[in-house]
């Protein structure tokens, strides 16, 4: 029987890390929602308001004999600004904040590990903020946001900011894509 875990990201626009996540090999599903505020069934204008506590995120299901956590952890960091606080580009407020929920104590302690690991050889020019808390309740973002990268590469949106970090994944991760993607 084939065992799955799931861990959620947050890093700024969930378009943005959906499209990343969902090039890996042993991903088996990439969902946009919202966690880690106080009302229940948030709707991303209520969460977009700031007003929620809820940060953008991605729940990831992968099969850790293919992905690794250190691997997933790798490239979350690599995609997004963990240095600035509740911000990622333009994109500012605490729903953009970086930080991981997760469901696992391996988890938990690979990511505690990996930021200590990237501060400890100063990787970032600046203090990483990411947070690492467990994961409570996830709620899935409508069905617009669902694949929105794969369903909109024209607009300028992801054009401009999607395109450069799914092609960086691309460039410097090739040997951890799906095969359908070479």
């Amino acid at each position: 029987m084939k065992k799955v875990e799931q861990i959620v990201f947050a890093g700024g626009c969930f378009w943005c890390t959906e499209a990343v996540f969902q090039q890996l090999e042993g991903v088996e599903e990439v969902v946009s929602g919202y966690t880690g505020g106080h009302i229940k069934n948030p709707a991303y204008r209520e969460v977009c308001s700031g007003r929620t506590g809820h940060a953008e995120g991605i729940l990831i299901t992968y099969d850790p004999e293919i992905v690794d956590i250190l691997t997933l952890l790798e490239i979350h960091f690599a995609t997004h600004d963990p240095t600035t606080l509740n911000r990622q580009g333009n994109d500012v407020g605490t729903q953009y904040r970086s930080e991981i929920f997760f469901t696992t104590e391996e988890q938990r302690e690979a990511s505690e590990s990996f930021i200590k690991l990237l501060g400890d050889n100063k990787v970032f020019k600046n203090p990483i903020v990411t947070k690492v808390t467990p994961l409570d309740v996830f709620y899935n973002a409508e069905d617009n946001h669902q694949d929105y990268y794969n369903q909109n590469k024209n607009q300028p949106y992801c054009s401009f900011i999607i395109a450069p970090k799914v092609d960086k994944i691309k460039k410097y991760y090739a040997d951890k894509l799906k095969k359908q993607l070479l």
